[in-house]
């Protein structure tokens, strides 16, 4: 059997075959992890799918791929002239609502340069940052919106993001002992995980986190487990202290020393102070709430390591759709998100343009309905509730059969 290493979408367009799969004792072939199988399927398909046939889970595939070639043939000039104004309005943004909060002893004013300075910081992160280091712009070949170049106002380094993020979180999606985004290392998030009292916090932990989200995430991209477990060595882990700390002081320094020292001048120094603590709060608090509904509400998916032994690249484009949710919303609300409202069209095409998420998602919910798979979608409202019903009921031990 022939094995194709790379996701679809994630790893490039190009299939890198390796005709060497380690053997199950029964002489079948054995995928190994993160491979995907050019044919049949997975040991065990997840309960929402196990109605659809090998060749139905094909041909779903076909459409998938069907769709995301169009885009990549359409994808061109208007693509780049919406990243490259996106990048003009947050950087407008960023510098007007600093430069009000230079002179912000007028409450107006605090509220107008924090309200600025906010809206730059979720557009950064979501819009900008989150999408370039995926390489949806990469196509375009500048250097400066590039996933290899670009840093992002985030106190992770944009390196060991995408380490843990585009390698790990999308490659395992929802694969409970795979994938560490399921509860990030610190929060009981799907009943399979093995109950302890420490889970009895669990809504704590996520009000805690909320509002320093980027330190969460940080800390988390240090691979602590993996360290303690022996799967990181201490010169990596070392490194990437000090990367982390590198980035963390270049933060500080921006948000919590060079702009209060220029306000002071002005008297407004402590004003600055809040507006820059308060700007970056709200952003990790919105960060938060729209990670969070993207794959925890109710209806999304998780799976276990049986369910994708063995998958296809039409089963893997299937555990993207069933194992995400979605945000229903106004444009300014998609806008805000990054995009990340269409979580299951980012999670089937990480690498395609953001901005083509809203077109394609009619198509995709199409076929979700067509092969009878559940596509989870619903206000932020209703997202954000349903993720924080699951928090607090798993914070509690499963009940006896």
């Amino acid at each position: 059997m022939t094995i194709i290493t790379n996701q679809p979408g994630l790893f490039g367009d190009g299939a890198v075959p390796d005709d060497a799969p380690t053997k199950k004792a029964s002489g079948a072939a054995k995928i190994r992890p993160g491979a995907l199988a050019t044919s049949g399927g997975p040991t065990l398909r997840p309960p929402s799918a196990a109605h659809l046939s090998d060749e139905q889970v094909a041909e779903l595939g076909r459409e998938l791929d069907a769709i995301r070639d169009g885009i990549l043939a359409k994808r061109g000039a208007s693509d780049a002239a919406y990243i490259r104004r996106m990048i003009k309005i947050q950087r407008g943004l960023e510098i007007a609502g600093r430069a009000v909060l230079l002179v912000s002893k007028n409450k107006t004013a605090w509220v107008a340069g924090t309200t600025m300075l906010s809206l730059a910081k979720i557009l950064e992160n979501m819009e900008l940052g989150h999408n370039i280091l995926h390489g949806q712009w990469d196509w375009m070949r500048d250097p400066d919106i590039h996933s290899t170049t670009w840093e992002w106002d985030f106190v992770t380094p944009s390196r060991a993001w995408q380490n843990t993020h585009n390698d790990s979180h999308h490659r395992w999606t929802n694969v409970v002992g795979k994938d560490n985004d399921v509860g990030f290392n610190l929060l009981r998030m799907d009943e399979n995980q093995p109950w302890t009292p420490y889970n009895l916090g669990n809504p704590l932990y996520n009000a805690l986190l909320a509002p320093v989200f980027e330190w969460g995430i940080a800390i988390y991209d240090l691979e602590l487990t993996e360290y303690k477990e022996g799967r990181k060595s201490k010169e990596a882990l070392v490194k990437d202290l000090k990367a982390l700390a590198r980035k963390a002081l270049t933060q500080f320094t921006k948000d919590y020393a060079a702009t209060p020292a220029v306000a002071m001048l002005t008297g407004s120094g402590k004003q600055a102070l809040y507006g820059t603590l308060t700007a970056n709060a709200v952003r990790n608090l919105w960060a938060h709430a729209v990670i969070f509904c993207g794959h925890f509400p109710e209806g999304t998916d998780t799976f276990t390591e049986e369910m994708v032994e063995g998958e296809t690249r039409g089963d893997w484009y299937v555990r993207q759709m069933i194992g995400s949710a979605n945000i229903s919303g106004s444009r300014f609300m998609h806008l805000m998100t990054g995009n990340l409202s269409h979580q299951i069209e980012h999670h089937l095409f990480p690498d395609l343009p953001s901005n083509r998420y809203a077109e394609i998602a009619p198509k995709v919910r199409e076929i979700c309905q067509r092969y009878g798979l559940i596509y989870t979608t619903g206000p932020i409202w209703k997202q954000v509730g349903s993720t924080w019903a699951k928090v607090c009921k798993l914070a509690l031990p499963p009940r006896k059969a």
